[in-house]
């Protein structure tokens, strides 16, 4: 097991473990709003995004209290094992994040103003930690979709790097890549900060205080 003493130490494919074929079964329906789906099919013009911030308690609240979110759910992504537990992940020896699930309204908020929610919330220059948490499954990270969300995510990081260097903050260590799968987490985690669940539960969420240009009036063929 000296192999895996290292949280810190993000394995390769070759050092996962097995998971599963059968998906995790999960509450369909959001517990903030009863009426929302968390799992597809979602109403037709909603858009989707998956973003790691550290435990993902705390980075889906953040999210389901932003006007033009529509829903939310948390999973895991970034890594090899497929359909996880949380105690797998936890081991490290998955490869994947915590990760949110973000559906939302683009005609209410752009991709844009998403990013600017996921940088304000959490610490992006941590490395593999975020904060008390400390391992692989805390790291910042930004999962794209297409080659747009590719480009946004880049120029988005390279914006918010200028304001932190600027505010006396180091390197952001975020995590740029392709989405390959969103796995959902058990049910108990999904919305595990709400009223209904876990009002006054563990959040490690804390922001640096550094503003974010992105989704005001910057695009990204504008940024210097």
């Amino acid at each position: 097991m000296a192999l895996f003493g290292d949280k810190t130490r993000l394995i390769d494919a070759s050092e996962a473990l097995p998971g599963r074929d059968t998906p995790m079964p999960v509450a369909e329906r959001h517990t903030v709003f009863p009426d929302r789906r968390i799992v597809p099919p979602f109403p037709d013009g909603l858009a989707t995004a998956v973003v790691g911030m550290g435990c993902f308690w705390g980075a889906e609240r953040a999210f389901w209290r932003t006007d033009g979110v529509w829903s939310t759910a948390v999973g895991y992504a970034g890594g090899f094992t497929p359909n996880p537990t949380y105690e797998e992940v936890c081991t490290g020896r998955t490869g994947h994040a915590e990760v949110v699930l973000v559906v939302f309204d683009p005609t209410r908020i752009t991709y844009q103003q998403v990013l600017k929610v996921f940088w304000e919330n959490h610490d992006p220059t941590q490395g593999m930690r975020q904060g008390n948490d400390i391992g692989t499954q805390y790291r910042s990270a930004i999962y794209y979709q297409n080659e747009n969300e590719r480009v946004e995510a880049e120029a988005s990081r390279e914006a918010f790097q200028r304001a932190l260097h600027a505010a006396g903050h180091g390197q952001i260590t975020t995590e740029i890549a392709p989405l390959k799968s969103f796995y959902y987490a058990e049910t108990y985690h999904q919305q595990y900060l709400s009223d209904a669940k876990n009002p006054n539960g563990y959040c490690g969420l804390s922001g640096t205080g550094v503003t974010c240009p992105i989704g005001l009036n910057v695009t990204p063929g504008e940024q210097s």
